[in-house]
């Protein structure tokens, strides 16, 4: 009976998962343009099941690649375009400044949905332990 009450339990969790809440999510990128695209679609796909989903993308390191002026996917797409696509979600991309010093670049370089922070993996973190985030790396 116990089995029972414990997988009657599971069930109406699953059953109700759906429209329980909206999902906090910070996908972390930091491994180039491929990894971008990938994440970009998952974030695509995420927001197809659950529109009210918080998700912020932070970006350090080669992550931060896809956020710059006239970066484009392999087939052409500007990632630009799909940054305000999924911004206008309520997707929120940062960039690291640590990154921008270390690799000598500007803040003129990256396309204007961009917002900063002082440390992409302080941000994580942050998001992480101090917001209830979860935590994707596509």
């Amino acid at each position: 009976m116990r089995g029972g009450l414990a997988l009657l339990a599971l069930l109406a969790g699953c059953a109700a998962a759906p429209g329980a809440g909206e999902d906090k999510v910070v996908y972390h990128l930091s491994e180039g343009l491929a990894q971008a695209s990938n994440g970009l679609r998952n974030i695509g796909n995420h927001l197809e099941v659950n529109p009210k989903a918080h998700i912020v993308v932070v970006s350090h390191a080669r992550g931060v690649d896809f956020m710059m002026k006239d970066a484009r996917d392999a087939n052409g797409n500007r990632y630009e375009d799909l940054v305000e696509q999924l911004r206008v979600r309520g997707v929120r991309f940062e960039v690291c400044e640590i990154t921008l010093r270390n690799r000598k670049l500007s803040k003129d370089q990256f396309i204007a949905e961009t917002t900063y922070v002082p440390s992409g993996v302080a941000e994580v973190t942050r998001l992480q332990q101090r917001e209830g985030y979860a935590y994707l790396k596509p």
